[in-house]
């Protein structure tokens, strides 16, 4: 996620990521016991993450989720939906916890058999008719509506657009459209389809791989070949236009665009293969079966990096005072974040930084070339300068980089702060300062393709950071994610912050 300047929205040693990855195993297990015991009545669950506590259910695991959303033309009313989940239980259960509010549910079936179910906080709390045994499968059936009007004290969700609607799921909205395991910890396989009157155009994550007609009606199936998070999932409906071109070693690369701006908006769009180019020789093959930008007529306050098909506000392209430079480094931020994010996605939230750092760095190192080639002074140096005078502001306002604050009641994406963006930037420039632009650039291209489709955490960086500049990173690290204060910058004695 990047916030747009002037939004809605407001931009905001590896021991003690063991302890936070220990914290969350001991909140998961304490849960699964919880959820095996006796019945009693139900209860909300989480898996104990630092920032959001409630999210993500512990007992299971998913393998994949197959979506129907039914829109009846009118972006105010509740779609009629079908979510079927594939999973795994990996403790006992007599109940499973779904995240799922916002919506009504009709019926919920487990491995086909009516199930009862209740509703408890923000979880669907689903008991089968038997319990079920750990390392068993199940699935999940649930019949309910997604509501696209905004939720009392919630962010995110469905985006309701000038001719239909997108997703923003990040970072705790999924389960506002459908019943999941809404916590990046447990990626899935999708599969999505989209029932919609005839002249509108439905699109999701993946790839296409049917659509049909039938009365005055289509469906649009859409299937992705990677794991997702649940905050990744984009479903678009409208009057758009889908514009295909092909990327680097022939990967498809298709845009979504409202039909009236596809000639407006095309000299953007014809930059991506080369943006997805210049990815590829910083850190390695890009790691998706497609990629794309779905331009939405709506106010969001921000652009999101949902998984093969970004979401960007149309007022990027359209708005005279973005210089050419600046409107490419965004693309090329939430580009970026198909590896840093998408591909790798975070344990837990409090990992964001590794997200975003990664995401700002790539943006800021486009931003210099190609300012420099519009004859602009736009350097990653100066950038970084500035950040590291304001860094200890950011870190007293938000918390260090890898420790970041709660988010504010009811401001769920008030954790995307100045801090996890250039002041994750600046610890990402001090380690290359450290240990060398060589080994820093080996160290990028092996953290993705090591934690590719996977999960990582901060002490896996800094593990990965240690052994591939032989030598023990624990005390700078700890200084840099985890200090109050900003330590002194590598190899820039005169820079000071708070000045």
């Amino acid at each position: 996620m990047l916030l747009t300047p002037g939004g809605t929205a407001a931009r905001p040693k590896s021991l003690r990521t063991s302890r936070i990855a220990t914290a969350l195993i001991v909140a998961t297990a304490s849960a699964a016991l919880v959820a095996a015991s006796a019945p009693s009545p139900a209860t909300p669950l989480g898996i104990g993450d630092p920032l959001f506590p409630h999210l993500g259910n512990p007992g299971y695991d998913v393998a994949s989720y197959d979506i129907a959303f039914t829109y009846h033309g009118d972006n105010k009313k509740p779609l009629d939906a079908i979510t079927k989940i594939d999973a795994r239980a990996t403790a006992p259960l007599e109940r499973v916890n779904l995240d799922f509010t916002h919506g009504t549910v009709r019926s919920v079936e487990v491995d086909g058999r009516s199930a009862r179910f209740d509703s408890t906080g923000e979880d669907l709390v689903v008991t089968p008719a038997e319990p079920v045994r750990r390392g068993e499968r199940m699935r999940i059936t649930v019949r309910h509506t997604s509501d696209p009007m905004p939720a009392k004290n919630a962010e995110g969700g469905w985006v309701r657009t000038r001719d239909g609607l997108a997703m923003a799921n990040q970072a705790d909205a999924a389960h506002l459209v459908f019943p999941c395991n809404d916590h990046p910890a447990d990626k899935a396989r999708f599969t999505f389809r989209i029932t919609a009157p005839k002249g509108l155009t439905a699109v999701a994550n993946g790839l296409p791989i049917a659509r049909t007609r039938h009365g005055g009606a289509t469906t649009w199936a859409y299937r992705t070949h990677h794991p997702m998070a649940t905050e990744l999932a984009q479903v678009s409906i409208g009057h758009s236009s889908v514009l295909r071109r092909t990327g680097p070693h022939g990967l498809p690369v298709r845009d979504v665009v409202p039909t009236k701006d596809r000639t407006r908006v095309e000299p953007w769009l014809r930059k991506t293969p080369g943006q997805i180019a210049w990815m590829e020789r910083k850190i390695g093959r890009y790691p998706f079966e497609a990629y794309g930008v779905l331009i939405a007529e709506a106010q969001t306050g921000f652009e999101l990096e949902t998984q093969t098909l970004s979401l960007f506000e149309r007022e990027l392209f359209t708005r005279p005072e973005y210089p050419e430079w600046y409107v490419d480094s965004i693309m090329v931020h939430e580009l970026a974040h198909q590896w840093f994010g998408d591909s790798v996605s975070p344990r837990a939230w409090s990992d964001l930084w590794l997200n975003e750092g990664h995401a700002t760095w790539y943006e800021a190192l486009y931003a210099e070339e190609r300012a420099k080639k519009s004859g602009v002074k736009q350097t990653l140096k100066d950038r970084m300068r500035d950040a590291y005078r304001q860094s200890d502001a950011w870190r007293a306002a938000g918390g260090p980089p890898a420790r970041p604050q709660r988010p504010a009641p009811g401001q769920k994406i008030s954790i995307f702060r100045p801090v996890v963006y250039d002041g994750s930037a600046l610890v990402l420039y001090a380690l290359r300062q450290e240990i060398g632009q060589r080994a820093f650039e080996r160290l990028e291209r092996v953290w993705v393709r090591t934690h590719r489709d996977g999960n990582a955490e901060t002490a896996d960086f800094v593990r990965l950071a240690s052994w591939i500049s032989g030598r023990d990173l624990g005390a700078f690290f700890d200084a840099w994610l985890y200090g109050e204060k900003t330590p002194p910058m590598p190899g820039h004695p005169d820079w000071v912050s708070g000045k």
